[in-house]
């Protein structure tokens, strides 16, 4: 049985926000070599990320029968 419409979209957006927070959290540690403070953005951005591919993975996956 396939999940109900609204929570596939949910997942789908999820999705796509983790990975532009990936995209941010690359970008401010790759920044942080020249600037310390932006480890934090990183660190947060990274744990966003994470926690945000793991609430859409949750959404798109198939529910048990």
């Amino acid at each position: 049985m396939a999940p109900p419409p609204q929570r596939r979209a949910l997942g789908a957006l999820f999705l796509v926000l983790a990975l532009m927070l990936a995209g941010v959290a690359t970008a401010a540690a790759d920044a942080a070599r020249h600037e310390a403070r932006l480890a934090v953005i990183a660190f947060a951005a990274g744990a966003l990320a994470l926690w945000l591919g793991l609430l859409a993975v949750r959404a798109l996956r198939k529910s048990p029968p």
